[in-house]
């Protein structure tokens, strides 16, 4: 069983490096995660907005 082990050669050829593709990737996924975060904040506080304006009874007669 020692041999089997030993007959076995790993080339570095054969593994790709992901260190150089998984910042960019990473990078990307933040600026999506960022925007959408952004546009649901944006969106809540429109909502709040329109709420406290529906809240007021304006009577302008």
């Amino acid at each position: 069983m020692a041999k089997a082990k030993s007959d076995i050669e790993l080339d570095e050829d054969d593994f790709s490096v992901e260190d150089d593709v998984a910042p960019e990737t990473d990078n990307d996924n933040s600026k999506a995660s960022l925007t959408k975060r952004r546009q649901i904040d944006n969106y809540l506080e429109e909502r709040r907005l329109q709420k406290q304006l529906s809240d007021y009874d304006f009577d302008l007669d």
